[in-house]
């Protein structure tokens, strides 16, 4: 088991409800926004950028969804994860942009790398049942 009390189960479930809420919404966001999105992508050299974006969004949306319901959690977390640390790198490159675009890039390459780590951490503990979760699993 995860967590030993009834308090660290909560706090449990709520970390995964924010922290998967917080990245279904950020895919959501991917379908709203495509035409700007791919755009950006285009600029950064991302191949297929308006099949990225979506699929990104896909990719942010399930995995999300997947954390915050506990369903597969080892795919979920590895997807959202791996999308997390490529995308800090390829999209946020703040050492190769302009002066004025340093500080954006900067700040989104330390949000993907922080919530990265926090994949990692659900990633970790995937293979074990989580308290309130549907508890659907490949692993």
């Amino acid at each position: 088991m995860v967590v030993e009390s009834a308090a660290g189960e909560v706090v449990f479930l709520l970390a995964r409800v924010l922290f998967g809420g917080v990245l279904a919404f950020m895919g959501i966001n991917h379908f709203s926004g495509v035409e700007g999105m791919a755009g950006y992508a285009e600029m950064k050299g991302i191949p297929a950028p308006g099949f990225s974006v979506i699929a990104s969004g896909v990719m942010l949306v399930l995995g999300g969804v997947g954390i915050a319901l506990g369903v597969a959690p080892v795919l979920a977390a590895g997807a959202l994860a791996t999308f997390l640390l490529v995308s800090a790198v390829t999209m946020h490159n703040f050492w190769a942009v302009p002066d004025d675009q340093t500080q954006d890039e900067m700040t989104g390459f330390l949000k993907n790398v922080g919530l990265a780590g926090a994949a990692l951490g659900f990633l970790a503990l995937g293979g074990q049942a989580w308290p309130y979760a549907v508890g659907v699993g490949l692993f």
